[in-house]
């Protein structure tokens, strides 16, 4: 149901002229003729990334992330308004999941659509799981009856307490305060549910790219690189500097060294301003990016910190029609008027 209100929404923004009148402001406003749009995928599989593409391909001016930047903080002349100007924007992919070349690269190369990726290089070299999708595959598969974790018994088999043991492992996961904890409580809860490590629900968004993948689509030309840390974890969290500064330092030269040229872009993990702090902020700054991402919504101007770049999250998944709403920023207005979540609420109690 929340699905189909969702698109219903959006269609009424689309057809109603809404999500073209804000594009055409954006376009016409001499103040708003230096915006940039970054969106923020995922993965690029379970919805269809086809469509999205095609709608933005005819909307806006597609660039590279590194291109788009620097056109945004170069300094030039205000021009007036010109018909069919296109506003500039990105499509960047955090975290490496294999189905961005699987699907994602070669739906770039076909349409001829620029696309950014930020990589974790330890995840590539270790070919491990993702640690934020374990809670869900280690729960899907385990067979075991009851655990105890943190002084708590879980029975698995009971739905209820099933999903409370998938948000306290999610919660341990996330809430870590230096990766050597991470790794060692998932090595203690993969042996606890007796998980096997072949088990896997998809291994296209459970796992990395492959540096042979890295490397084809960095020769395609339709592909650029970013880095997301050495390990993936909410910087904000750790609690040894020297650690903090390793996770932003290290990624940033092992990519470098595979692909044989420098590294400009940084994209903080989950990348909410809770999650950065000024500790991080500085640490960013001090390993010589020109650039870092959060996942703050939001639009870029040459007025914009370089180092807190706003985003506007998407998702494969989503209707090709919600997404045009949120790259127009139709859909972030209405939400923050509360106007969204009061007729959702609306359909829900009328669907009781």
């Amino acid at each position: 149901m929340r699905k189909y209100m969702l698109i219903f929404i959006a269609a009424c923004f689309y057809y109603s002229g809404l999500v073209k009148l804000a594009r055409w402001w954006k376009q016409r406003d001499t103040k708003s003729s230096q915006y940039l749009i970054i969106l923020n995928y995922h993965c690029a599989t379970g919805g269809d990334l086809r469509r999205h593409m095609l709608y933005l391909r005819r909307h806006y001016r597609i660039l590279h992330l590194e291109a788009a930047l620097e056109e945004l903080y170069t300094p030039r002349k205000i021009e007036p308004y010109r018909r069919g100007k296109l506003t500039p924007l990105v499509l960047t992919f955090d975290d490496g999941y294999r189905d961005n070349y699987t699907h994602g690269f070669r739906l770039a190369c076909e349409l001829q659509i620029p696309i950014t990726i930020f990589l974790i290089p330890a995840y590539i070299e270790s070919g491990d799981y993702f640690w934020w999708g374990e809670h869900k595959r280690l729960i899907h598969f385990t067979q075991i009856k009851e655990i105890i974790l943190s002084g708590k018994t879980y029975h698995p088999d009971l739905h209820q307490e099933r999903l409370a043991l998938s948000r306290e492992i999610d919660k341990q996961l996330r809430f870590a305060s230096s990766v050597s904890q991470r790794e060692a409580f998932l090595e203690t809860i993969r042996k606890k549910l007796a998980v096997p490590s072949s088990a896997v629900l998809n291994p296209e968004t459970a796992l990395s790219l492959t540096w042979t993948e890295i490397q084809e689509m960095e020769k395609s030309g339709w592909v650029s690189f970013g880095v997301h840390t050495q390990h993936h974890p909410i910087l904000a969290y750790l609690t040894d500097p020297t650690e903090l500064h390793q996770e932003v330092e290290k990624c940033r030269e092992i990519v470098e060294q595979r692909l044989e040229h420098p590294i400009r872009a940084f994209a903080y993990p989950v990348g909410q301003i809770q999650h950065i702090g000024e500790n991080v902020l500085q640490s960013v700054k001090d390993a010589g990016y020109q650039w870092a991402m959060t996942t703050q919504y939001g639009f870029n101007t040459p007025q914009s910190d370089p180092y807190l770049l706003r985003r506007i999250e998407v998702d494969v998944s989503q209707h090709w029609l919600v997404m045009a709403a949120e790259a127009a920023g139709v859909w972030g207005f209405f939400s923050r008027m509360r106007w969204i979540p009061f007729i959702r609420k609306y359909f829900t109690n009328a669907s009781t």
